[in-house]
């Protein structure tokens, strides 16, 4: 739980503003919804997005919450991410803030935090499937404990498959069977895709209304508990084989290699077996996760990987990435360009934890 004294309430620095009259919105539900009335003199918008937040986090108990507000109209992230409980992000204050951040064309997401592992949640994408597939999983023991309505016609499920963390390949491949099966987005299975916040509107311009108003995000279904085949999804995800050793691992120094995708897990493995051989655990109580990347870069560059592949490890395998960089593409960018002419072990050595520096004229840290 450390680490939580910086998202503390009382940091928050923006004071509520009245909602505007489309700030209501129907929350919807398989089950009758949780009989609490909506007190005297609260504003009703508030109190609806504040319900549905409620809702969601009950259907998927877990210790922290990583939350990312991402502008739609720039594609910049809202400056750093928070891990909250669910007592603070239930929080009227914490309410306001994300609404006012919404309003202001922020898209909210959030994920269950496990640090480098998946939290036993798997999200499932689906986007213009047939209303009937929900029973199709409940029949295969693949019930979700959430669906998402986040805009007409598209659906956000979640199923917890574990109560305890799992593996990032792991969560990958289960992921991946999952959308499969289900006809899911194949692009949004990696173990910590970002999900919807239910009570918050969907910013994206194709989704509008032909009012022009952006949807809510809507609870469909709410509903704690593991899927009755959680184990069996599990264990078939053990047993299958490792993902091949991407071709770039064997290229030779100098000799450039065709690009290819790099899935979350394969950028994982890569990205921890260069840690093994730095010993970088082992030598370094608290890294500077910025000078690791850093190394890893000039070491992948070394090996002729492409630099948008070296990118992608760093973006899916480098731990809690973005951090606190406000443009992680930029920062990204700029890493493996430094790499190319940065001594390594003068970036080795300079793996401890130290105050942020400038790197090539930015804020790494």
């Amino acid at each position: 739980m450390a680490g939580i004294g910086t998202n503390a309430l009382e940091a928050i620095q923006n004071p509520g503003s009245p909602s505007g009259r489309r700030e209501s919105f129907p929350v919807q539900g398989a089950y009758p919804r949780h009989q609490n009335p909506q007190p005297a003199g609260v504003d009703r918008g508030l109190w609806l997005t504040g319900h549905a937040i409620r809702r969601q986090l009950e259907a998927m108990p877990y210790d922290l919450f990583l939350i990312r507000l991402i502008h739609h109209a720039s594609g910049r992230p809202f400056p750093g991410e928070r891990l909250w409980t669910a007592t603070q992000l239930w929080n009227p204050a914490t309410v306001r803030f994300l609404r006012i951040r919404n309003r202001q064309g922020c898209d909210v997401y959030i994920h269950p935090y496990a640090e480098s592992r998946n939290a036993g949640y798997i999200l499932l994408d689906l986007d213009r499937v047939a209303t009937s597939v929900l029973e199709t999983m409940r029949a295969h023991g693949h019930e979700p404990c959430l669906v998402l309505q986040t805009s007409p016609g598209h659906l956000q499920a979640w199923i917890h498959v574990s109560t305890f963390p799992l593996e990032p390949a792991v969560a990958t491949a289960i992921g991946k069977h999952l959308a499969h099966a289900y006809g899911g987005d194949l692009a949004s299975t990696d173990w910590r895709h970002l999900g919807r916040l239910a009570g918050f509107t969907n910013q994206k311009p194709q989704r509008r209304t032909p009012g022009g108003y952006a949807p809510w995000v809507k609870i469909v279904y709410a509903r704690a508990g593991l899927a009755r085949s959680a184990e069996a999804l599990v264990q078939e995800a053990l047993r299958r084989p490792a993902p091949a050793r991407p071709p770039f691992e064997e290229a030779k120094p100098g000799r450039s290699v065709a690009a290819a995708s790099i899935d979350a897990a394969q950028a994982v493995e890569i990205y921890q077996r260069w840690m093994q051989r730095g010993r970088i655990a082992e030598r370094f109580a608290s890294p500077d996760w910025s000078i690791v990347d850093l190394w890893i870069a000039r070491k992948l560059l070394s090996q002729g990987m492409l630099a948008e592949n070296v990118q992608d490890v760093l973006r899916l395998g480098s731990p809690h990435f973005p951090r606190r960089h406000t443009d992680p593409d930029g920062y990204l960018r700029r890493t493996v360009a430094h790499a190319r002419s940065f001594p390594a072990g003068a970036a080795l050595r300079a793996c401890v934890s130290d105050p942020p520096r400038q790197i090539d004229g930015s804020l790494h840290g």
